[in-house]
């Protein structure tokens, strides 16, 4: 493997709190270790139209406490296609660029698995998505600020669902996965939670409502997971619990895209930091085509492969634990 002294660093896919503070350990790092770096604005879809741009250890100053990504993020299906991929290719090695760092998701991650082995070009992934779905890692970026972000909120629900003795639907993120659903409705007290993983049936969860209810419970709340499979949507399951459960008035809240906004935990930032570094000292010691990602506390190195094709695991402990709990 050639001597790497010149790399680039990106966002791609959707945005998650705690990617400025990667993006900032990595020019940082890149900086301490003797390295030039640029950064690509649009993910693949800049790299792929020339948007670059020099980065060095003050160029990222204040940033690590902002959301979203200042390198921008989109979904790009130009770099889908050889041609697209080659035209990317061509603009790296007109700057000069030897290795790349991407943050995102799997669907990064498949892209820049392709492209490493195509050109083989150095590659590392940082894991930034709020869903906390990627194998190989206990935690990606920004989940840990989402997490935060939807509990604060049914807090405040819990107040007007408490004064009006309702029942609220509080739909969060997660279409494939139930992170954010099952670790907030267990953290902001939710009497019933709705996953992707475990189909708990309507007749199930109206029948637990019904047993809250003559146990005294006039208000409830139900942290939905937008992927669970009940029913095709939150209104839909509001229907059926209205017209199953008489005096019970049902309101619906979808959070939507405040999750992935707002400035990152102190978790995260740490996160983003740890692992923005672990990504250029992979580089340096001739890793590629792998993620970087924490387990136990500690950095390893995952190959995309495992990240992309292996569904990671809920932990069916805290099932149990919002269960006994929730009674």
């Amino acid at each position: 493997m050639e001597k790497i002294n010149k790399i680039a660093v990106l966002t791609s896919g959707g945005d998650s709190p705690g990617m400025n503070a990667a993006i900032r350990a990595v020019v940082r790092n890149a900086a301490y270790s003797g390295l030039k770096c640029d950064g690509i604005y649009r993910g693949f879809q800049g790299l792929i139209e020339n948007e670059f741009i020099e980065l060095g250890a003050r160029d990222v100053k204040n940033t690590i406490n902002r959301g979203g990504t200042f390198l921008k993020s989109a979904r790009s299906k130009d770099f889908m296609t050889k041609e697209g991929r080659q035209k990317a290719y061509k603009n790296l090695k007109s700057r000069n660029i030897d290795a790349l760092v991407v943050i995102g998701g799997d669907g990064t991650f498949t892209g820049a698995s392709i492209f490493s082995k195509e050109y083989d070009m150095p590659i590392i992934g940082i894991p930034g998505t709020i869903d906390n779905d990627i194998n190989g890692t206990d935690y990606t970026i920004g989940y840990d600020t989402a997490l935060n972000t939807v509990v604060e909120a049914i807090d405040k629900i819990r107040d007007t669902a408490s004064s009006h003795d309702r029942l609220f639907l509080v739909e969060v993120m997660g279409r494939d996965a139930g992170d954010i659903a099952l670790n907030s409705g267990i953290g902001a007290g939710a009497e019933e939670i709705l996953i992707p993983e475990e189909n708990l049936g309507i007749d199930r969860l109206i029948e637990s409502l019904d047993k809250s209810r003559k146990t005294g419970k006039t208000s409830s709340i139900v942290v939905v997971s937008e992927g669970d499979q009940i029913g095709k949507n939150i209104a839909e399951v509001a229907e059926s619990i209205e017209s199953s459960l008489l005096g019970y008035e049902v309101k619906v809240t979808v959070l939507g895209h405040i999750q992935r906004g707002g400035s990152p935990s102190c978790f995260d930032r740490v996160l983003a930091s740890r692992l923005g570094v672990g990504a250029v000292d992979a580089l340096m010691e001739g890793k590629s085509n792998i993620m970087v990602g924490i387990e136990h506390k500690k950095i390893v190195y995952v190959p995309f492969e495992t990240a992309i094709n292996i569904k990671k695991i809920l932990d069916t402990d805290l099932l149990r634990v919002a269960d006994i709990v929730s009674t």
